[in-house]
């Protein structure tokens, strides 16, 4: 007969099922054996699909980037002790992102907590305010699993459901491994808790047309943003994970232009998604003298640093603009003729460089595709190189920037390839410290679901990001390379090797871009051999193009009416 562990096991995931989860990442282990071989039968019936990984953090990112791709919750299993832990990062960019990505650990039971027993801890609430734990005993009525799972699946951000098994944890021979899903109504549960107010939404805030205004696209903004700043008639200031980065309002070189009168002369800014890449955008965040709205995101986090802004609930309606003083057209002719400054510049710097990749691979980012970008360096060259888009052409262009962190991208871009079925093959740029840190990624096993993804690393051997910061300056060049550059020569054709990966390298623009055009199966690693030695020189040369390009604006039209 079926062990009470293994009946727990399929129960949780029957509920997973109910509760919309189709795809489910398994790192192995002992304790989790009753999720392992129910998975397995699942996954063999057509039921879910399941990913199996080796390291925790990895399956966890994967996991993540599932969540992205597909839209849908997503679940990560793992055994007891140190493995739970290993989910940390990815339960911390989810939690700021709004991603909706369920922990299912395994544990024993709580009896054995604090005796020196093998493999255990205090599982239960070990992600904090990160993520809320479902501790379910052994002896939790089937009621209370149904109801965590309905909960975990139904809310914003990430959730932990800890599941205690006593042994024996698999099966007696011969017995099923899987009975089937359920029937969704499960966890229709009578008198449960509500996800939001029943009552009627609010009604958004109407804003006047007076004030010179922008909209601030930040990442995972979506459309709402480019449609408001096309309604009111004013620029629009997209980064380019914001998914609101197309149409003839969106300024490329928003973060050049913010240095220059046309910057200066902003007096409202309407923040809409969560803007993180660059400094003249926090600058911007923190004047005293300009009216500042902020839009929560799906966390209910609304980004607004100084602490200063007016806080929506929703994007506001704006007055259209008359655009009687230009101040649209101003920013318009601004960027056009700086992008021509910017693209010949580029143009002119040694071949291969981070700027000629951003701007190859953003080029062969076509209608419907995906792109995954490392934070750091790529998405802060993307930002000044990817042309805006077309409105309603479905690009993609997602990056970890909950926490703006490197760990795990690989994994992110493996599974957002995974989670958006029928789309064109999917485009990931990062650099190379990025793609160490989660060289594990590439680790598939022959009988898991592999992606159609085509990584781009930008290989300068070290963090140049620096380069433009304080440390990058001259009177901290004698521990630059050390503590901060940290150059490891890896050899990337190696590490692909080891994975089974396809690799190639590319020395120019030119081959990059044929084998971006060329088709491809399965993931393959093309590295790009680039320089570090002129990042803070071309980015002054790049902040000077701007200096004498926007004319002086008339004295402020005064605050709001």
């Amino acid at each position: 007969m079926p062990t009470a562990s293994a009946d727990r096991a399929v129960h949780v995931l029957q509920a997973l099922l109910a509760a919309g989860v189709r795809d489910v990442v398994l790192a192995p282990g002992s304790r989790s054996a009753p999720f392992a071989l129910a998975l397995y039968a699942a996954d063999a019936a057509g039921d879910l699909r399941l990913h199996v990984r080796l390291d925790e953090r990895t399956a966890g990112f994967l996991a993540l980037g599932l969540c992205i791709g597909s839209r849908a919750p997503v679940a990560v299993v793992t055994t007891s002790g140190t493995a739970v832990g290993n989910l940390l990062p990815a339960v911390m960019e989810a939690h700021h992102a709004g991603r909706r990505l369920i922990v299912v650990s395994a544990d024993r039971p709580a009896s054995l907590r604090g005796t020196g027993a093998n493999q255990t801890t205090w599982q239960d609430g070990i992600f904090g305010t990160f993520a809320p734990t479902a501790d379910l005993a052994v002896e939790a009525p089937g009621s209370a699993v149904v109801e965590a799972v309905r909960v975990a699946a139904a809310g914003v951000g990430p959730t932990h459901l800890n599941v205690q098994f006593d042994a024996p944890l698999v099966p007696e021979p011969g017995m099923p491994w899987w009975p089937g899903p359920l029937d969704p109504s499960v966890l229709q549960v009578a008198d449960g808790p509500t996800s939001g107010d029943d009552g009627p939404a609010a009604l958004p805030v109407t804003l006047a047309a007076g004030p010179r205004t922008v909209i601030l696209a930040g990442d995972d903004a979506g459309p709402a943003a480019r449609v408001l700043a096309e309604a009111a008639g004013v620029p629009l200031l997209a980064e380019p994970t914001s998914g609101s980065r197309a149409g003839d309002h969106a300024i490329r070189t928003y973060r050049l232009l913010l240095a220059t009168a046309l910057g200066g002369a902003i007096e409202r800014v309407v923040v809409v998604g969560h803007p993180t890449l660059s400094r003249p955008v926090t600058a911007l965040l923190s004047r005293t003298d300009i009216d500042l709205y902020a839009v929560r995101t799906r966390t209910g986090v609304a980004t607004d640093p100084a602490r200063r802004a007016v806080v929506l609930d929703a994007p506001p309606v704006i007055a259209r603009r008359v655009d009687d003083d230009g101040w649209l057209t101003a920013w318009r002719d601004a960027d056009a003729a700086l992008s021509a400054r910017v693209d010949a510049l580029v143009a002119g710097l040694p071949d291969l460089h981070a700027l000629h990749v951003a701007t190859e691979v953003s080029a062969a980012l076509g209608p419907g595709q995906s792109l995954v970008v490392g934070s750091s360096n790529p998405i802060r060259d993307l930002d000044l190189m990817l042309v805006p888009y077309r409105p309603r052409e479905r690009r993609l262009v997602v990056a970890n920037r909950g926490l703006a962190g490197i760990d795990g991208t690989i994994s992110t871009a493996v599974g957002v390839d995974l989670g958006r079925a029928g789309a064109p093959r999917t485009l990931a740029v990062l650099g190379d410290l990025t793609f160490l840190h989660d060289s594990t990624g590439l680790l598939v096993g022959p009988d898991e679901p592999r992606p159609d993804l085509t990584l781009v690393v930008v290989n300068d051997d070290g963090g140049s990001i620096f380069a433009l910061l304080e440390q990058g300056g001259p009177d901290y060049a004698e521990a630059f390379e050390r503590v901060f550059a940290t150059p490891v020569h890896a050899d990337l054709e190696a590490l692909a090797a080891a994975s089974h990966t396809a690799y190639r390298r590319v020395e120019s623009r030119r081959a990059l871009r044929e084998v971006l055009a060329a088709p491809a199966h399965g993931p393959l690693v093309v590295e790009a051999r680039v320089s570090r030695a002129d990042r803070r020189a071309t980015a002054a040369a790049l902040t000077a193009l701007a200096a004498d390009l926007a004319p002086s604006w008339p004295p402020a039209s005064g605050g709001m009416p």
